[in-house]
């Protein structure tokens, strides 16, 4: 159990052009206009709701993959963002997200899986993309789908004070 410090590990990942790391300048207010595809992985700590948060953006292209296991180590929550326009490419997204989910390090881990792009016409609906990962089968991690909209802002905080609320009632002690 970990106690004061009130720190959270968050791993951000999905395939490449989901939205990741536009959903984390928007969550922390930066500016959304010039963002380039992640060589590499971004790491933000801010503050929300009296939490210090680690949120770690792991580029998504098929190639830096094989290299998001060096990330899984102390991670509280995993973040999988899905282009909910992209219909062609859920397949594949379904079946990182089902290998990520049997990684050792990620056991504990709270899943929140944000349905991004919402916004675009032609957008596959929550309940369209629930059913194409398979979510309701996964019975080894807590797990939440949010529609959102990283340009917007859209339902990325409902997203993060459920992952937040989450993690906390399991691995904070109260006092």
């Amino acid at each position: 159990m970990k106690q004061k410090e009130k720190e959270i590990r968050l791993l951000m990942l999905g395939l490449d052009n989901a939205g990741k790391t536009t959903i984390l300048k928007k969550f922390n207010g930066e500016d959304i206009h010039d963002i380039s595809p992640t060589l590499g992985f971004n790491i933000q700590t801010l503050e929300h709701r009296d939490y210090k948060l680690n949120i770690w953006d792991v580029g998504g292209q098929k190639s830096l993959r094989s290299y998001w296991r060096n990330y899984f180590d102390q991670t509280d929550g995993l973040i999988w963002v899905v282009d909910s326009g992209d219909a062609m490419r859920l397949k594949d997204c379904r079946e990182e997200l089902k290998s990520l989910l049997l990684e050792e390090r990620l056991a504990g881990a709270t899943l929140l899986v944000f349905a991004n792009k919402q916004d675009l016409d032609g957008a596959l609906r929550v309940e369209e993309i629930r059913l194409a990962l398979g979510l309701d089968e996964i019975q080894s991690h807590h797990w939440a789908i949010h529609g959102c909209s990283a340009v917007t802002g859209k339902n990325l905080l409902q997203g993060m004070d459920w992952m937040i609320a989450d993690i906390a009632s399991r691995i904070f002690t109260v006092d």
